[in-house]
C-alpha cells in the first residue's frame, strides 16, 4: 500500500514538473506585448509579407515570442470577414493592430 502511494506521488510530482516550464512560458507570452496582425487572404498567400514584417520586428530588436507575441488572423479572401476579424483581435486586448 505505502509503495502504491509513494509511486503516484512520484508521478505526480514527475508530471508537475514537466508541466512548469510551459506553464511558465504560457504566462509570458501573455505578459509580452502583443500586436495583432489581420491579414486579408490567408498565411500562405501572404507568406511574404508575414516573413518581412517578423523579419523587419527582428531588426528592431522585437523578436517573435521574446520581446513581442504576434497574434495572426486571416480573412480567407473574405472581406465581410474583417469587421469581425479586428473585434476578435481587440478582445484579445493586443496592443496595436496590423493589416495590409
Amino acid at each position: 500500500m505505502y509503495d502504491m502511494r509513494r509511486r503516484k506521488v512520484i508521478a505526480l510530482l514527475g508530471s508537475a514538473a514537466a508541466a512548469w516550464p510551459l506553464a511558465a512560458s504560457a504566462q509570458q507570452l501573455a505578459n509580452l506585448p502583443t500586436i495583432g496582425f489581420l491579414g486579408p487572404s490567408t498565411s500562405s498567400l501572404d507568406s511574404h509579407r508575414v516573413g518581412a514584417f517578423v523579419q523587419r520586428l527582428r531588426e528592431l530588436g522585437w523578436i517573435e515570442g521574446g520581446t513581442v507575441a504576434i497574434q495572426f488572423r486571416w480573412a480567407e479572401g473574405r472581406t465581410e470577414r474583417l469587421a469581425e476579424i479586428a473585434a476578435e483581435l481587440v478582445g484579445l486586448k493586443v496592443n496595436v493592430i496590423v493589416t495590409s
